[in-house]
């Protein structure tokens, strides 16, 4: 669910309110039940005007050095990925489940599509389809149940959050 004291979903937020980009912010405490298992939120629903609705589920990671894209943090875990699945399942046709990936950056010298500036910190924000995520995750860690995406797939997958909307 989103948390708006979370600067990360706090400023997905503000961007889409930025664009007019209407959204609705899921509340966890009305977590839904589902086949009688409870399924974690996701964060919002976004009302695409250039495809399907959004069901997105916020990833929130901090790049210190944006020299290479393999920097960048892909993980999540499988009970966000398998929930996030079984949510697209139950809103059905019209609607596409998307992790994204909101970076907060260093201030870049020119901002790039993707780039946003929320309460003096910059962020770059990515999604990534969740049926593609699902595709090519490798398992990250056992230990803590988490998967994430090669640097490669992680390259060809990810498209400015702008792109889905």
């Amino acid at each position: 669910m989103a948390d708006r004291t979370v600067h990360y979903e706090a400023a997905f937020e503000a961007f889409l309110r930025d664009r007019g980009i209407p959204c609705v912010v899921v509340d966890e405490a009305k977590r839904a039940l589902f086949a009688s298992a409870k399924l974690k939120s996701f964060d919002f629903v976004v009302y695409s005007k250039s495809g399907p609705n959004l069901l997105v589920d916020v990833k929130g990671r901090q790049v210190r050095n944006r020299s290479s894209r393999s920097g960048f943090e892909t993980w999540a875990t499988e009970q966000d990925v398998n929930d996030l699945a079984q949510w697209e399942q139950v809103f059905g046709d019209g609607y596409k489940a998307v992790l994204s990936f909101v970076y907060w950056i260093d201030p870049p010298l020119t901002p790039e599509t993707g780039m946003f500036e929320f309460k003096g910190r910059w962020y770059y924000m990515v999604g990534v389809d969740l049926a593609e995520y699902r595709n090519h995750m490798r398992r990250r860690s056992e230990k803590w149940e988490t998967v994430a995406l090669p640097a490669e797939h992680f390259r060809s997958l990810a498209r400015p959050i702008d792109a889905w909307l």
